[in-house]
């Protein structure tokens, strides 16, 4: 569905990214994996068109995206929830859903995705008409995963969905994403949290100063000496 083929990406003179290669199947859940500052959110960004590529190339489903721009990359069925949520505070919980219905043939199935999103959350169903920013933060992350359901995607990128969480709410949120993951939705994730976000995908990459170091399933990773000593403090 997916492939990155040796992208590179640069915040001015400094490179992000060093060409990076990956791949996401159709129904796979993917993360990235590695330190703050390692590039993971960059990675997203550069998926989404958010950020110019300087190099190599960006393919969904065939296509190459690379120099799309972010609002017609949506209409390539990629939805980006992005880190800390970036919702509308002051909108209700159903305005900021019904802007997750941007792309047009989301926005002629807006009624149908509506249910679908309060079907899988009926929490924000309760909460939809209360302001945004006066929800939990684990009701927050309900509400941009939602939001970026609403225009029927076929991948999700979640940017660091546990950030600023308390762990009671960051173990609900990878709930959320197990489910959405198991209701057949592609999802590629980058996520600081190594030891709950192996437990909910199947494959993963980990990312060090913008370059790929290793790949493989969850388990494997997840039994990597270098990752347990280094990123889950196993020794």
């Amino acid at each position: 569905m997916l492939s990155l083929e040796n992208v590179s990406a640069a915040y001015g003179k400094f490179r992000a990214l060093d060409n990076v290669s990956m791949t996401v199947s159709p129904g796979e859940a993917v993360a990235v994996i590695g330190a703050n500052g390692a590039g993971k959110t960059t990675l997203l960004r550069a998926i989404s068109g958010m950020l110019p590529v300087t190099a190599g190339r960006i393919i969904m489903e065939g296509v190459e995206i690379s120099a799309i721009p972010p609002h017609h990359i949506v209409e390539h069925g990629i939805a980006h929830v992005p880190e800390n949520r970036r919702l509308f505070p002051s909108l209700s919980v159903e305005s900021n859903l019904r802007l997750g219905s941007y792309p047009r043939i989301a926005r002629s199935q807006f009624a149908q995705r509506l249910d679908y999103v309060y079907d899988i959350f009926p929490r924000l169903k309760e909460r939809r008409r209360q302001l945004a920013g006066t929800m939990s933060g684990g009701e927050q992350q309900m509400c941009a995963i939602g939001r970026a359901l609403m225009s029927n995607p076929k991948l999700i990128l979640l940017d660091e969905p546990s950030t600023g969480l308390a762990p009671v709410i960051v173990a609900q949120v990878f709930e959320l994403i197990r489910r959405i993951s198991e209701e057949g939705y592609t999802v590629l994730i980058v996520e600081q949290n190594v030891q709950k976000v192996l437990q909910v995908v199947d494959r993963a990459y980990l990312l060090e100063a913008g370059t790929i170091r290793m790949s493989g399933s969850a388990d494997e990773l997840r039994k990597s000496d270098d990752v347990l000593k280094s990123y889950m403090g196993i020794a």
